[in-house]
C-alpha cells in the first residue's frame, strides 16, 4: 500500500513542485521583504521564521492525503481493498505513510533554501534528531487528521478545505513575532495554541538555547491530536467501507 500511494505521488510531477516550491514563496517574503522590520530579538529573521515554514509546509502537504483518499473513494477502489485478507487501517496506513515520504522531501527542499539564504544551526546530532522527531510526529498528527475528510467529504473542494484553518493557524503563534507584541487576547490564544508550543520548541533545538517547558506540552499536542485523529479515523472508515 505504502509503495502504491508512493507511485501515486512520483507520477505526479505537478503535485511535487507545488508542494516543494509553494513554502519556499512565502519564505522569501517574510525574510526579504517583512524580515527588516519585524523586532524578533534576534539578527537572523530566517533562523527565527524557519519553523513556522516548516509547520505550513506540512500542513499543506497533508492535504494531498485528504485528495487521494477522498480519489479513491469516489472510484470505488476502498471496497476492492476491503475485500482483500488484510487489516482494515493497511490502504490508511499506506498513504499515511506516504505523506511522511513526501513531506520529508518537501522539508529537506526548504532546508537547503533556507541555507542558501543564511539560515546556519551549529548544534549537535541529537538536537538535529529531536526536530526530525518532533516533525515526523506533527506529520503523521496532521496526516490522520486529513483522513477523516478525506473519507467524509463530498466534493474535492471539501476534501482540502481542512487544511487552510491549519494553515492560519501559525499566524497567530509565535511564529513570526514574539507574543508579547500582541494584544492581550492576542497573546492569551498564542500563547496556549499548539503551534506556539511546537515551534518554540524547535527553535530552541535548532538555535542551541535551552529547550523550553513547553517541549512537554508540544508532544502532548501532538500525541493526543495523533491518538483522537487515528480513533476517528478508523471510525470513519468502517463505517463508510463496511
Amino acid at each position: 500500500m505504502l509503495g502504491r500511494s508512493l507511485w501515486y505521488i512520483f507520477r505526479s510531477m505537478d503535485t511535487i513542485i507545488t508542494a516543494t516550491v509553494t513554502p519556499i514563496g512565502p519564505l522569501l517574503l517574510f525574510v526579504y521583504v517583512f524580515g527588516g522590520t519585524i523586532q524578533s530579538g534576534t539578527a537572523n529573521y530566517v533562523n527565527y521564521v524557519l519553523p513556522r515554514i516548516f509547520l505550513v509546509a506540512i500542513a499543506s502537504g497533508t492535504s494531498y492525503t485528504s485528495l487521494r483518499l477522498f480519489t479513491d473513494v469516489q472510484r470505488g477502489i476502498m471496497e476492492r481493498f476491503r475485500s482483500m485478507p488484510i487489516a482494515s487501517s493497511t490502504l490508511l496506513w499506506g498513504h499515511v505513510l506516504a505523506s511522511l515520504v513526501f513531506n520529508a522531501m518537501s522539508l529537506l527542499v526548504i532546508i537547503l533554501v533556507a541555507l542558501l539564504m543564511g539560515f546556519r544551526s551549529s548544534v549537535g546530532l541529537l538536537s538535529r534528531l529531536a526536530v526530525v522527531a518532533i516533525l515526523a510526529l506533527v506529520t503523521l498528527a496532521l496526516t490522520w487528521l486529513a483522513v477523516i475528510p478525506g473519507l467524509t467529504a463530498r466534493s474535492i473542494d471539501g476534501a482540502a478545505a481542512f487544511a487552510y484553518p491549519l494553515i492560519c493557524l501559525p499566524f497567530i503563534s509565535s511564529a513570526l513575532v514574539p507574543t508579547r507584541s500582541m494584544p492581550p487576547v492576542v497573546r492569551a490564544f498564542a500563547e496556549n495554541q499548539p503551534g506556539t508550543a511546537i515551534v518554540n520548541t524547535i527553535r530552541a533545538l535548532l538555535a542551541g538555547t535551552p529547550v523550553p517547558r513547553e517541549i512537554w506540552l508540544a508532544l502532548v499536542w501532538c500525541v493526543a491530536l495523533l491518538l483522537v485523529a487515528y480513533f476517528f479515523a478508523l471510525r470513519v472508515y468502517n463505517k463508510r467501507v463496511p
